[in-house]
């Protein structure tokens, strides 16, 4: 069966935007043509890819998956467009990045503040899920790199960079004040709720495996999805949790938590940047991730010292 590109491009762009109407003004066509494009694919892979709702369009499970290679070689060939044809490649183009929460908040928000400084034209793409999910992705083709927290098992084909070592500290609300005078054990503060990332986080097994350690059976009483809405929940007393500390000092100043200084010894995190060794980079993502390796190589501090914040290359030359 032959390939019709031009279809496949304008099922991306359908797809992309979720409209035939938007996706017929991207493309400098009309309404009617995309949609009998549409189903002309549609009769060519014999089953059904969208489906019309009040809002727009939603695809099937069959156009999820399709879509699902489409913006993958459609993403490839734009990078090759970019690096033939492109007028000054490595200052222009779009980075796709995939990241959790708390590499974006510690350490990629700092470095794309710094980076868009010196590199205005390059588009930024972000993608945030938990660290399974956003490695997931990058190993079925999404994305250009991935920047996410540990613990993680990696496939052998991708390779790791770390760029960042953080602590983790407990903390409560200030109802809790008194805990934070003590210097409890873990298995003396088992009975209080608690306010943690849920299941299918990296954050999740790894306390999970650090309280079997400790010999302490405990359960969330509050799962949540991102380490930004820890914050809110514990700040209102709704329990205490382990949060990175440098999204926490900030709160812990204006003393709206207070830090529980637990006598155990805890797990050790960082941040890796994560890229495809078998999968070539646009002009731009090489530029950006080059960025953030000098980044490392320029600021690196010592593992055992709380970050907060990378020093930045902006930084550096003023130094």
């Amino acid at each position: 069966m032959d390939i019709n590109f031009e279809y496949y491009k304008i099922f991306y762009y359908v797809a992309k935007y979720g409209s035939i109407t938007k996706a017929a003004a991207a493309l400098r066509s009309n309404q009617p043509n995309v949609t009998r494009i549409m189903k002309l694919l549609e009769s060519q892979l014999n089953c059904r890819l969208l489906v019309r709702e009040a809002r727009g369009i939603s695809l099937t499970e069959e156009g999820r998956h399709l879509y699902a290679h489409v913006e993958v070689a459609y993403r490839h060939l734009a990078s090759a467009q970019e690096e033939i044809c492109g007028q000054d490649a490595r200052n222009s183009g779009t980075v796709d990045i995939g990241a959790t929460e708390t590499a974006l908040h510690l350490f990629l928000l700092d470095a794309l503040h710094d980076f868009k400084a010196e590199y205005p034209a390059i588009r930024i793409k972000i993608h945030n899920h938990t660290t399974l999910e956003t490695l997931g992705r990058l190993t079925a083709g999404g994305g250009d790199f991935a920047v996410v927290t540990t613990p993680f098992e990696a496939p052998k084909n991708l390779r790791c960079e770390n760029m960042l070592d953080f602590r983790e500290v407990l903390v409560a609300g200030r109802q809790y004040g008194k805990l934070a005078k003590m210097s409890p054990e873990l298995k003396d503060i088992r009975g209080y709720p608690w306010v943690g990332l849920g299941r299918g986080t990296a954050t999740y097994e790894l306390y999970t495996d650090f309280f079997i350690r400790n010999n302490v059976d405990m359960e969330l009483d509050m799962e949540v999805a991102t380490s930004d809405l820890m914050l809110p929940l514990i700040e209102n007393n709704f329990g205490i949790g382990f949060v990175a500390e440098g999204l926490a000092l900030p709160l812990l100043k204006e003393g709206r938590l207070v830090q529980i200084p637990v006598r155990c010894d805890l797990p050790r995190r960082s941040i890796q940047l994560v890229s495809d060794g078998g999968r070539g980079r646009s002009p731009a993502a090489d530029t950006f991730y080059k960025y953030l390796r000098d980044i490392r190589n320029c600021g690196g501090r010592a593992k055992d010292v709380p970050i907060a914040k990378p020093v930045s290359r902006r930084r550096l030359r003023e130094s």
